[in-house]
This record gives structure tokens, C-alpha cells and sequence, in this order.
């Protein structure tokens, strides 16, 4: 089975160039009827700073400088609509009201230097109860008596062998899922965040419902594409069901496990965009990956590139492109291209918050800048 593109090439990162007036990549663009100051999106990006999923000022500093930085769209990191659902103790939640307050103040700090506010919901599944990158041992599991949790899967299948065993939901168990993810929609909507992307991507609970790599389950959760994507097309309407008619709603989805056979595909994931553009969904930002340990990825500039193409000509929906995108001009000429709509940067955003400000330097467009930076302008 296919993973890439027939006939697709890595994007090349090519050298500076120079536009009169305002070039793809700094356009607004609509969906629904809200609008983004520029195709730049800041991807989520775990940051295991938070305690008892209380946002700390170490969210409302980085957030906020990404939305200084000139960003048209910034999305929290993976947010857990339920304590279970984080990856490590230290994740961000939206699973109790009280987690509105702060996240409150960093939406409207976003908001209030021109970017839109975002925040993915996301369940860990499998893949929670682990320890943050920097903790010894830095990877597998958190301990109940350190911290830890039992975690939830579609199937009792570990994702290695130093990752918490999982117990398989039931199909009662899978409806309160549901109703959490639901929940978590409203509380972040509360705190004024206008894009809510859905994580179904990376190996957490929902691409592993999709992918027959880690789902065995044979009952209406299990075993064709329809059955493996009923529990995201689930969480979907009952999203879609309380986020307004004017804002859209975002999914992120792994479009190949990486592998020859036995893992979700790119011919199956035009087939669930499909099916979402049907259920509501906006746009379909497209990485790869994540629910296969020792899959084999080849990573380079731009490797990620050709998933969103073929999602967004085949299933007819806008899709956003993600992954080792560095270059301004690279990211241009996706766009230019028509190999996505959006350009998400993660890491590159890491090394340079203001990299929305320098790509437009470098392509001759003028932006905007924070007044208390014009300074620096020119």
C-alpha cells in the first residue's frame, strides 16, 4: 500500500525572492466567517508546563510571543478534555471549568495582537501516562504511585514495551469520551478560543481508532474504515454541534502510518477527510505518523507536503501543510502551488518567533508590525 503520492517530490527549499505588494503567504484567508491576517499558523507544540492541566505564565509568555511574532492563527498545545487524556503529568487541560480562567487571559492576549486564537483537543490514549522528554528516563511510563494513570485504548495494546498497558474502552466508555471532548469544546469556546482543532493524529486515542495497526476490535469500532472512523466522526458532531455556525472547526490527522501494510493509508485518510468535510470540518491540517514505534520515516524539507496536496485535491477541503517548512520562500510557493491553504509551523517557531516577520522582509511584503517593534522595521 501507498504511502506517498503517486509521482509526488519532496519540496525543495529554494532562495530568496521578492514580490511587489502582498504576496500568498501573508493574504488573509476565510473560512466560514472568520478571517486570518496571513496563512500562518503556529502548530501545537507540547511544552509540559502545566500543573494538574492549569496553564502557568510559562503558556501565556510563549503563546503570546508567537502571537507577537506574527502569526495569523496560534493553537495551544495538545489540550486534554480529560485527565486521563494527557501524555505526561505536566499537559495542558480543558477537563475542569477551573482551567478557564488562565486559559481566559492567554486567548485574549492572542487576540489582541491580530492572531486568532486555537486550541486543539486532544486524548492521549494509549500514549499517556509517560514522562516528559527531560525527565529521567525521558520516555515510557509514569508510575500510579508517581503520578500516573491507567490509560484507555481502542485495543488492550500497548505502544511499546515501556508504555503503561492500556485496558480497551467499551462502548459506554467510548460515549463519555465523546460527551468529554464535547465538554472540553464548550469550556474552551468559554475562554474565547475561535478555532478548535481536533487531535486525530501522532498515535493518541483517535488515530488509533483509525488505524488498523492498533485497533482489533471487532465490534461497530472495529475493522472497516467506516467502523474505524466512527469514533472521530463521533467526537466531530458532537463538536460541531456546539461550536457557532460562523467559526470553523480544524481536524489534524496522521495521513499514513509509514508502513507497507497493516496501517492506516493515504488512500484511507482522502477517504475520512472526506467524510469530515461531510460532518463540518473546515480544514484538515495533515502531518503524518506517530502510531507505529519503529516505523520508518523520511524525514527532509518539506516531506509532509505532498499528504496535504492529495487531501486537498482529492477530498476537495482545505488542508494545511506541516513539517520541516523553514524556508519563507518554500512556504510561499506551497501556497502558490495549491498544495495547501495554510502553512504550520512548529519548531522553526521555536528558533525565531518573529519568523512571520522576517519571512515577510525576505518577500518584499508589508506587514504590519507590533508598534512597540516598528522600531526595528527597517
Amino acid at each position: 500500500m501507498s504511502t506517498l503520492p503517486t509521482g509526488a517530490t519532496q519540496t525543495a527549499v529554494t532562495g530568496k525572492q521578492k514580490h511587489s505588494g502582498i504576496v500568498k503567504l501573508f493574504e488573509p484567508y476565510t473560512l466560514r466567517n472568520l478571517t486570518f491576517k496571513n496563512r500562518i499558523a503556529v502548530a501545537p507544540m507540547c511544552q509540559y508546563s502545566a500543573e494538574d492541566g492549569f496553564a502557568q505564565d510559562w503558556h501565556l509568555v510563549h503563546l503570546g510571543a508567537l502571537a507577537v511574532g506574527g502569526a495569523g492563527l496560534v493553537i495551544t498545545e495538545a489540550t486534554a478534555v480529560e485527565a486521563r487524556g494527557r501524555i505526561s503529568p505536566q499537559d495542558l487541560g480543558i477537563y475542569r471549568d477551573e482551567h478557564i480562567e488562565m486559559l481566559s487571559r492567554i486567548a485574549s492576549f492572542i487576540k489582541a495582537q491580530g492572531a486568532v486564537a486555537g486550541m486543539q483537543l486532544a486524548h492521549a490514549g494509549r500514549k499517556g501516562s509517560t514522562h516528559r522528554p527531560w525527565d529521567e528516563p525521558g520516555d515510557g511510563e509514569v508510575k500510579p504511585e508517581d503520578g500516573g494513570w491507567q490509560t484507555v485504548a481502542p485495543s488492550a495494546i500497548a505502544f511499546a514495551d515501556t508504555y503503561p498497558q492500556p485496558e480497551a474502552l467499551s462502548v459506554a466508555e467510548i460515549a463519555e469520551v465523546v460527551k468529554n471532548f464535547q465538554c472540553g469544546a464548550q469550556r474552551a469556546l468559554k475562554a474565547g478560543f475561535q478555532v478548535l482543532e481536533i487531535h486525530a493524529a501522532h498515535g493518541y486515542l483517535i488515530h488509533q481508532f483509525l488505524s488498523p495497526y492498533s485497533n482489533h476490535r471487532t465490534d461497530e469500532y472495529g475493522g472497516s474504515l467506516q467502523n474505524r472512523m466512527r469514533f472521530l466522526l463521533e467526537v466531530t458532531d458532537a463538536i460541531r454541534e456546539v461550536v457557532p455556525a460562523e467559526l470553523p472547526l480544524f481536524v489534524r490527522i496522521s495521513a499514513t502510518d509509514w508502513l507497507e501494510e497493516g496501517g492506516l493509508t493515504l488512500e484511507e485518510s482522502v477517504e475520512v477527510a472526506q467524510a469530515l468535510k461531510e460532518h463540518g470540518v473546515d480544514l484538515i491540517d495533515v502531518s503524518t505518523g506517530g502510531n507505529v514505534k519503529q516505523a520508518k520515516i523520511p524525514v527532509g524539507p518539506g516531506y509532509q507536503v505532498p499528504f496535504s496536496d492529495t487531501i486537498h485535491h482529492e477530498a476537495q477541503i482545505p488542508t494545511g501543510a506541516v513539517g520541516m517548512i523553514t524556508e519563507p520562500t518554500q512556504a510561499n510557493n506551497i501556497l502558490e502551488q495549491d498544495k495547501a491553504d495554510m502553512i504550520f509551523l512548529a519548531r522553526e517557531l521555536l528558533r525565531d518567533t518573529h519568523w512571520p516577520l522576517r519571512a515577510a522582509h525576505e518577500l518584499g511584503s508589508d506587514i504590519a508590525w507590533p508598534k512597540q517593534y516598528e522600531r526595528a522595521k527597517r
